[in-house]
């Protein structure tokens, strides 16, 4: 394989556990944490959104990544994003100082910012601490795309603002990022979906999803893209499209699925806060014909 990105390829967008009465659950976070690591994640991605960062309390946040960070030794990467500046700068303060080893900040959703405000933005955040700042442009949850121009304003601009997780959804627009951005920028396939055709024009890893279950899996793929066997890459991500349909659809937004799976494997999770709604009845089975699939009884 080529030299190991600064976060390794692959890391799972990690969900946060309650307990039965909808408190967090902060040892099945560290037993979760510690079991995804096992598999073979390079890294962790926590109260992001499969991590129901929105219904969490600032207070909350920083408990979960604390106690991640405790429970394990590769890099964990904190969401620390908000729609309102100054809590997005206070919110990485506090990430910083319980130990994580970088910042997720999402493009501020809901007010649609300007293009200028998003840089003023993201600037204010990744000035709050010295930790590396991958942003995150998901337009269809936060309204706004922020735009290749702006990417490589603040790819030049602000040191440590190092990498995106792309869930924009368009290839052909993130391989002009790539070409035109400086050495030592990274691109993080943030759809699984697209995580192969991503690598293809010059990602370096995924931020993903349906890694809760299927970490081997994308390990071996991304083994063999980076080897050049691309065929084999493409068979085996194949092979791994049933769980990308799994993971999210509009009767079963994500992390919904994601907590039915991990019922399955018998993992904490949980269910989800409001308002993700009631898990339907049929997922668990569906979870299960997913696994089998894979060859997992």
């Amino acid at each position: 394989m080529t030299t190991e990105p600064r976060f390794g390829r692959v890391l799972t967008a990690m969900v946060t556990p309650f307990a039965e009465d909808g408190s967090l659950d902060l040892e099945g976070a560290a037993t979760l944490a510690r079991w995804l690591v096992e598999q073979g994640n390079d890294g962790l991605v926590v109260v992001g959104t499969t991590g129901e960062a929105p219904t969490l309390t600032h207070d909350e946040q920083i408990e979960v990544v604390a106690a991640v960070v405790e429970a394990v030794d590769v890099p964990v990467i904190a969401g620390a994003g908000s729609n309102d500046t100054r809590s997005a700068v206070r919110n990485t303060e506090r990430c910083a100082e319980v130990g994580a080893a970088a910042i997720l900040t999402v493009t501020p959703y809901y007010n649609r910012p300007s293009q200028a405000g998003l840089v003023d933005h993201f600037t204010a955040v990744a000035e709050a601490s010295d930790l590396p700042v991958i942003l995150y442009d998901i337009p269809p949850r936060a309204g706004r795309k922020i735009e290749t121009a702006t990417l490589l304003r603040l790819a030049d601009e602000v040191e440590t603002i190092v990498a995106v997780k792309d869930a924009a959804g368009d290839v052909a627009e993130t391989a002009r990022l790539i070409a035109a951005a400086p050495e030592g920028f990274e691109v993080y396939s943030g759809e699984d979906s697209l995580t192969l055709a991503l690598l293809a024009v010059g990602a370096v890893g995924t931020i993903s999803v349906a890694s809760h279950w299927v970490t081997p899996e994308l390990v071996r793929m991304f083994e063999e893209f980076f080897s050049g066997d691309h065929a084999a890459a493409q068979a085996s991500n194949r092979r791994l499209i049933p769980s990308y349909d799994f993971e999210s659809d509009d009767l079963r937004p994500n992390p919904v699925p994601s907590k039915a799976m991990m019922k399955v494997l018998g993992l904490p999770g949980g269910d989800c806060r409001l308002p993700m709604g009631p898990e339907p009845e049929y997922l668990q089975d569906e979870a299960r014909r997913v696994l089998a699939d894979l060859g997992r009884a």
